[in-house]
């Protein structure tokens, strides 16, 4: 593979986790809502939609981490492992 198409490959994956992390979004948002409503409809009490909001928001969160804030492995670090390996 040249530069390019490597490039092009990772910048196609890229896309592609963030296009994913709008799905996750809008599915967590449709979906919580929905059992906030039946929470609703069947006379409140006891808020059980939390439990579901708060486990799922994590999985969204560390969605969120991995699209925006964890970088690809280059090179570089492929050999620092290597020297620590080599230690």
């Amino acid at each position: 593979m040249t530069v390019d198409e490597d490039l092009r490959k990772e910048a196609k994956k890229r896309v592609e986790k963030r296009r994913d992390l709008g799905t996750h979004v809008v599915v967590f948002t449709v979906m919580n809502a929905m059992f906030v409503g039946l929470w609703a409809l069947t006379g409140g009490g006891y808020f059980w939609p939390a439990w579901i909001i708060g486990f799922w928001g994590v999985g969204l969160i560390m969605n969120v981490w991995d699209v925006y804030f964890r970088r690809p492995v280059t090179e570089h670090d492929i050999e620092q492992e290597m020297k620590r390996i080599q230690r």
